[in-house]
């Protein structure tokens, strides 16, 4: 069963790792890069590295994502004013 678990969590991973490299827009990368640090947090986790995979779910989840949004945010707004 763990083994199953592990090669969903990979598959998963792989899936939103390449959908990432694929989005063109920016916001979406964003979105798309939260769901990936979803996917290795749950990976971690998998691997018995709960510790791990809470900070994954904390940084990459979350955080990261956050930044990037907010900064495409500021970027369009600068770019309408000019």
């Amino acid at each position: 069963m763990d083994d199953v678990l592990t090669v969903l969590a990979l598959l998963f991973v792989a899936a939103a790792a390449t959908l990432a490299v694929l989005t063109q827009d920016p916001a979406r990368q964003a979105i798309v890069l939260s769901l990936l640090g979803l996917g290795l947090a749950l990976l971690f986790t998998v691997l018995q590295a709960p510790d791990v995979g809470l900070s994954q779910l904390g940084v990459g989840s979350v955080v990261t994502p956050l930044m990037i949004l907010l900064t495409v945010r500021k970027v369009r707004r600068r770019k309408r004013r000019e």
